[in-house]
């Protein structure tokens, strides 16, 4: 008969490395997610940031917030490699539909972040992270 010990240090060494394996996937993909926000917007969050924008400083943490939410929805609920992939990449596309979106309903909206405006990153962010949660709900539905 095996111990208690035995028994959660076989069940550690197998569930480790897929555990270890989803994660890595998952933080990639919410690299990648980031790296396609930046580079798809048409604002230079870098060089805003250096100068001190806080309404830059609020859009891109909400950015960042938002690309983790549906992600991590993703990695609590598939089982399979795949899953997290595919379902990764749909939410990594809607939270870049959601900006899509967001510049269409205000149309000077680069201009009001670049200029420092507080209350227009706050409801772009917002936004954008209420489109994460409802995609996470979807997700994890």
């Amino acid at each position: 008969m095996e111990s208690n010990a035995s028994v959660f240090l076989d069940g550690l060494l197998s569930g480790l490395p897929v555990l270890l394996l989803h994660f890595a996937v998952t933080v990639l993909l919410f690299l990648a997610g980031v790296w396609a926000y930046t580079a798809v917007t048409p604002m230079r969050e870098r060089e805003l940031l250096a100068g001190g924008n806080r309404a830059a400083g609020i859009v891109l943490g909400g950015t960042v917030v938002a690309m983790a939410i549906p992600l991590a929805a993703t990695l609590a609920t598939s089982l399979a490699l795949l899953d997290i992939v595919v379902w990764g990449l749909v939410a990594l596309v809607l939270q870049l539909v959601t900006f899509g979106v967001a510049l269409l309903l205000f149309r000077d909206l680069r201009s009001m972040i670049e200029s420092g405006n507080v209350a227009a990153a706050s409801v772009l962010a917002a936004l954008q992270l209420a489109i994460a949660l409802l995609n996470a709900g979807a997700m994890a539905g």
